[in-house]
């Protein structure tokens, strides 16, 4: 009997808590409401109705933010995905192109993320604007590549830029550069969403304006909202109209993300009722890529997991090279209509990231994001492609843009490829310090690029310069220690050497 009550009792004390629990979150939600109201007042005309359509988005988040429990995945749940839902690049090569390549490529449109900043290089302004090769930037080299497309095929591709209200202005003006091109270009944005306090998880913006403390109360909701944007900006309806069926999608500072015709061909050569609607480029993981996204079948679906949805107890697991052997490189091949319907059915569900970060004045906030990738789920027939590394070149740092600056690449038509004179298709293991972290301050402690060719890893540390013509090969370790200084000699050719003390080149 007694047994019984403290059942009874458990279960009850159970059930009031998921009341108690209902009730807070109906009234953190009133709350929102009140708040995004009130931020609403504070604006008017256009601006306010732009503001209405993103606060739209961002309420949809926040509710399924509040009814999320414990991880998005259950473990035991995840299983390999089936050999056939993701083809070796080769296969879908061998099958040749068709004389009319012209027809497939009027079909598509080339969309680069470019909501991003050039802080992290110590770059002020969009990221796309940073010089990565002979006085070309990102956009520059982006522009060129799909020109090249244009005047060989006699095509149609449109370049769409997803800016960010961070990089929309800067954008636009750099945009004039290009009207001459032979390449059609748009642009749309992301959505502004209010950072949240994460005590009392509400809006830590006073007005719409983005001056003075509202400043940092923005931030833009992550590549995944993608759909909602570009559905909302009316440019998707206008593409469709156009004959577009579908759209290839990348980080614009990765310099291996360039039109595949093979791919291209693949996907819209399917029968109707057969057609994929969304492809993810994956690659081999190496040790440099454990934290990367990985694709599982959940639910009998294919989906993509990231590090950040993995419970604690499982991130070594996640990370290891031998279980999960590929990563998400953020191409993505996906298809408009399919967007479209999507969209309109409110059925696009991605899994939630909560980004936590800390103010200037030392305010810790969140911010609610999804990733582009993680929709995957929600497309029919949707496939994964493991393609050759070289269409994975991010450059996220200035040991990345050492490479793409030197002898390692050529440059044709805004596509760099490895010279046939490196003996192994992998990229040398750069890693340069703090020194090196700010683009002016690498340049100047560079006088001309090394020769990498024969590379195989590079580390530097502290007060280090390097003169012209500096070659370095096999594994290449150079530290200067606190206080010291090294110069690397002009015309050197350092062959598996560690160098370190001090050593300064002194002119007399």
């Amino acid at each position: 009997m007694t047994l019984y009550v403290e059942g009874l009792c458990e279960e009850s004390a159970h059930r009031g808590m998921a009341q108690f629990q209902e009730i807070m979150r109906q009234q953190l939600e009133g709350s929102m409401q009140a708040e995004l109201q009130k931020l609403l007042g504070t604006a008017s005309g256009s601006e306010k109705e732009v503001a209405k359509k993103n606060f739209e988005g961002f309420t949809n988040l926040f509710q399924r933010f509040l009814q999320v429990k414990g991880p998005s995945v259950e473990w035991v749940k995840i299983q390999r995905p089936p050999e056939d839902s993701i083809q070796p690049y080769d296969k879908i090569a061998a099958r040749g192109l068709p004389d009319s390549v012209a027809d497939s490529l009027n079909k598509l449109v080339v969309v680069k993320l470019n909501g991003g900043l050039g802080t992290s290089m110590g770059c002020k302004g969009p990221k796309s604007l940073i010089s990565v090769r002979n006085e070309n930037t990102f956009l520059d080299l982006t522009v060129q590549q799909i020109e090249h497309l244009n005047k060989t095929y006699n095509t149609d591709v449109p370049l769409v830029l997803m800016n960010s209200f961070n990089t929309d202005e800067d954008t636009k003006k750099i945009l004039q550069k290009y009207t001459h091109h032979r390449v059609r270009i748009h642009t749309f944005n992301q959505s502004r969403y209010p950072r949240i306090n994460k005590e009392s998880l509400l809006p830590v913006a006073t007005s719409l304006s983005m001056s003075g403390q509202n400043a940092e109360a923005w931030y833009p909701p992550g590549h995944g909202d993608i759909y909602a944007s570009f559905y909302n900006s009316g440019l998707l309806d206008q593409l469709i109209a156009q004959g577009k069926e579908y759209i290839f999608v990348s980080n614009i500072d990765n310099l291996g993300a360039t039109v595949d015709l093979h791919i291209l061909h693949h996907l819209v050569s399917q029968p109707n009722g057969k057609r994929c609607e969304f492809v993810m480029e994956v690659t081999d993981k190496t040790r440099a890529d454990v934290k990367g996204g990985t694709l599982i079948t959940y639910d009998g679906k294919l989906r993509l997991l990231e590090i950040a949805q993995v419970p604690k107890a499982h991130v070594d697991e996640f990370k290891s090279v031998s279980k999960f052997k590929i990563f998400n490189t953020n191409n993505l091949w996906i298809s408009l209509p399919a967007i479209k319907r999507l969209q309109e059915k409110t059925a696009m569900d991605m899994e939630i990231i909560v980004n936590p970060k800390t103010l200037d004045g030392g305010q810790n906030v969140i911010q609610l994001e999804t990733a582009v990738g993680a929709a995957i789920k929600c497309f029919d027939n949707a496939m994964g492609i493991n393609v050759p590394r070289s269409r994975f070149l991010p450059v996220k740092t200035t040991s990345d843009l050492l490479l793409v600056m030197s002898n390692l690449y050529s440059l044709d038509a805004g596509s760099l490829t490895m010279s046939p004179k490196r003996e192994f298709p992998t990229t040398p293991h750069v890693k340069l310090g703090s020194s090196f972290t700010k683009v002016q301050e690498y340049l100047t402690r560079l006088e001309s690029i090394p020769d990498i060719l024969e590379l195989d890893h590079l580390t530097v540390s502290g007060d280090v310069t390097f003169g012209k013509n500096v070659s370095l090969k096999g594994t290449v370790i150079i530290i200067a220690n606190h206080g010291d200084r090294i110069d690397i000699p002009a015309g050197s050719m350092l062959e598996n050497k560690i160098v370190s003390g001090n050593l300064r080149i002194l002119d007399h």
